[in-house]
């Protein structure tokens, strides 16, 4: 379960930015990630709960966006978004296409008192 990595990597990352504000209590988490990473929204919450007790975000609430796949077609240039296993322009029915979107994994706010 590579969720369990991702999220002590998120918990360092959180509790190194709340020590060097001089917070002592993370209260609030968000996170973004796209559906291409393969990431399980559940797995992560499970990581996130096992994790945030005995640590300065053991009252911590996670809010998490999952952004779909959008690509952009290299023949025709339309941009649109699809499922993870179909990237079939819907314009031009081309299959060579670049993804803009849907492989991020970011930390986009960490709420502390």
């Amino acid at each position: 379960m590579h969720e369990m990595s991702i999220m002590e990597s998120v918990f360092d990352n959180a509790q190194e930015a709340c020590k060097s504000s001089g917070y002592t209590t993370i209260t609030r988490i968000e996170l973004t990630f796209g559906e291409m990473t393969e990431i399980s929204e559940d797995s992560l919450r499970f990581a996130f709960d096992a994790l945030k007790e005995g640590s300065p975000a053991a009252g911590a609430e996670l809010a998490i966006t999952v952004l779909p796949p959008r690509s952009q077609c290299l023949e025709c240039g339309a941009e649109y978004e699809h499922d993870r296993f179909s990237v079939r322009c819907p314009e031009c029915g081309s299959v060579i296409t670049n993804l803009l979107q849907g492989r991020e994994m970011r930390i986009d706010a960490i709420e502390a008192q």
